[in-house]
């Protein structure tokens, strides 16, 4: 076999068997291509659109993230607005409590502020003298019209200081207008020469008289004097009104606001009298008189206050004031209609004026003051001098001063007695104590040199009639001996229903020593003192000699008047102006009117006259 024939048969088994090779080698790679394309290529796009998807995901999460953030922050800002909101409403709400609950707290206390004084207001009332409440009244009144006449006065002031600015403002516009007006020139200078001979002319006058400021000063005065004497006038012409009203008022209601409106005039009067440029000795009795007026009116109005009817002595005082007010209203028109400017400052430079003739008429022949007693004879006049009867005794400290008030108050089995201070009352130097009991507190001044009491006071509450006036009467001679003053006589009684006020005086062989008065008050419930007061005594009292009568009472009472009924009658030693003068008292009526007349028991004449007001509260024990 040729070799070419070999060659060509293995070159043809070889070249089909690279065929079948290459045929299945394509094929294989092809295979293998395809699946490397179809596995890559899938593997290939899936991961390019998955970060694609991740990026926008990615950028999608942010802004939600961004929206969500945005959404939760304004949700959160919303939620602390609302709950600032509520937290402001519920602070509201607190506070708005909070004020409520003041205002209750605040109203409770006021309610009980209230209760409290309305509390102490009744025990004041409870255990009040008539003669303190009467006093605390008063003084009530005087406040609101001295308030009243400042706030006056001030208005006066304040007009008067406008009417100054005014006339000021004014001369400096006249001024002002003069200076624009002046042109130059010689009828310039000659203005000028004119301006000046006259203000060098007004100068001197005022350099050498001052009459221009004090001739205004003076109107201004006048002016005010002028407004008061008008104010008088009216004030009495009320006074006529209301008494006149008096004397038929017949209702307590009505007798309440008329009594009430007298006392506060005749206050109102009294101090425009003070006010007015007059010598004091001309309208001496005219003062008198209104004080009397407002005194009357008051015990009158606490008489029908307390469910009282009018004494037959009261309504005499009324019918005596009607009239003596009527003539002094018909004199004060005269004043007021015929005085001029000149003679008001006539009157204030204290020269002699038709305003001072006038007004010492009216004093010497118009008014005529009665002296009345509300409880007791000379118990509001007593002279007090020096404790010449304490002068030689010894000085007690404060101890000795609780050891003191412990012996004289035994009976109210005190617990603490304590000196709280001390005080100087007319002369006297005392120790302040305060003395505790089961029953209550109490206070008492003892004086310094001898330890005597000179005022006593306790805060308990009578409310029943249990003892007699007899009774009282014993229980208050007991209390006494008991401090030392012995020898004391009941001269006087005043009883409320519920307490006895009693006036005792020193007695010496049969002479009744007015000048050393005690004061007492028992307490009708249950029948112990509960008040004392005794500086009168402490001070005037000393061993001395009435001295003789040198008339009988036989002639003493012949010098009475005739027509009045003496009911009783004693020798008495009673205060006079220049000491103390012995005198027969007659106590007795007149035309339905109770009196106290005092004849001198040396000389016979009349010493002293007193009209009882308000029989029905007081009486005299002979």
């Amino acid at each position: 076999m040729s070799k070419e024939k070999i060659s060509s048969g293995a070159e043809k088994a070889e070249s089909l068997t690279n065929k079948k090779s290459t045929a299945k080698k394509p094929a294989k790679t092809t295979a293998k291509k395809s699946t490397k394309a179809t596995a890559k290529k899938p593997v290939k796009n899936t991961k390019n659109k998955n970060v694609k998807h991740a990026k926008r995901e990615k950028v999608l999460t942010e802004k939600q993230l961004a929206k969500k953030k945005a959404r939760e922050q304004k949700k959160l800002q919303a939620a602390k607005i609302r709950a600032e909101k509520k937290q402001k409403r519920l602070e509201k709400r607190l506070e708005h409590k909070q004020k409520r609950l003041d205002a209750i707290a605040a109203f409770k206390e006021r309610a009980a502020e209230r209760r409290e004084k309305r509390r102490e207001r009744r025990d004041m009332l409870k255990h009040e003298t008539k003669e303190a409440r009467l006093k605390r009244i008063r003084e009530e009144r005087e406040a609101k019209m001295e308030a009243r006449i400042a706030k006056r006065e001030a208005r006066i002031s304040e007009k008067q200081a406008k009417r100054e600015h005014a006339l000021k403002v004014r001369a400096e516009k006249r001024a002002d207008k003069a200076e624009r007006q002046h042109a130059p020139g010689m009828g310039g200078w000659l203005a000028a020469v004119i301006s000046l001979g006259v203000t060098t002319l007004a100068l001197g006058t005022m350099l050498t008289f001052g009459w221009l400021n004090y001739n205004g000063m003076e109107a201004d005065m006048a002016d005010v004097h002028t407004q008061s004497l008008y104010e008088l006038n009216s004030i009495v012409d009320n006074l006529d009104t209301n008494l006149a009203k008096a004397r038929v008022s017949n209702s307590a209601n009505e007798q309440v606001r008329l009594f009430s409106d007298i006392a506060i005039e005749s206050e109102m009067a009294e101090v425009v009298l003070e006010r007015m440029p007059i010598e004091s000795n001309l309208t001496l009795n005219m003062t008198g008189f209104v004080n009397k007026m407002a005194d009357s009116a008051q015990g009158m109005l606490f008489t029908v206050a307390n469910g009282g009817e009018l004494s037959d002595s009261q309504k005499a005082t009324i019918s005596y004031m009607y009239e003596t007010n009527l003539e002094m209203k018909r004199i004060l028109n005269e004043i007021t209609s015929n005085s001029s400017a000149k003679d008001m400052i006539n009157a204030m430079k204290g020269r002699q004026s038709n305003l001072s003739t006038s007004f010492g008429d009216l004093e010497n022949n118009a008014i005529e003051t009665p002296k009345e007693i509300h409880d007791g004879p000379f118990s509001d006049s007593i002279k007090k001098v020096t404790a010449k009867n304490l002068e030689n005794l010894e000085e007690i400290n404060a101890t000795r001063a609780e050891e003191l008030a412990k012996e004289y108050f035994e009976s109210y089995k005190p617990t603490d007695v304590r000196c709280t201070g001390e005080t100087i009352a007319e002369q006297l130097e005392c120790y302040n104590l305060t003395i505790k009991t089961d029953d209550g507190e109490m206070m008492a001044q003892l004086s310094k040199k001898g330890g005597k009491v000179v005022m006593f006071n306790s805060y308990k509450a009578c409310n029943d009639h249990n003892f007699s006036v007899e009774r009282c009467i014993d229980i208050a001679q007991d209390f006494l001996s008991d401090l030392g003053y012995d020898n004391m006589k009941a001269v006087w009684t005043s009883e409320n229903g519920t307490t006895c006020n009693l006036n005792f005086a020193y007695e010496q062989d049969g002479v009744v020593f007015y000048p050393d008065m005690i004061k007492v008050k028992v307490c009708e419930q249950r029948g112990i003192v509960t008040g004392l007061e005794g500086i009168s005594y402490v001070l005037n009292h000393v061993e001395r000699t009435a001295g003789s009568a040198t008339i009988s009472k036989s002639e003493a009472e012949s010098k009475l008047a005739s027509g009045f009924e003496v009911e009783g009658s004693r020798l008495t030693v009673i205060p006079g102006n220049d000491g103390e003068v012995l005198a027969y008292e007659f106590y007795g009526t007149y035309e339905g009117n109770t009196y106290y007349i005092y004849v001198d028991a040396k000389t016979g004449n009349e010493a002293e006259v007193f009209t009882v007001i308000g029989t029905k509260q007081g009486k005299a024990l002979m």
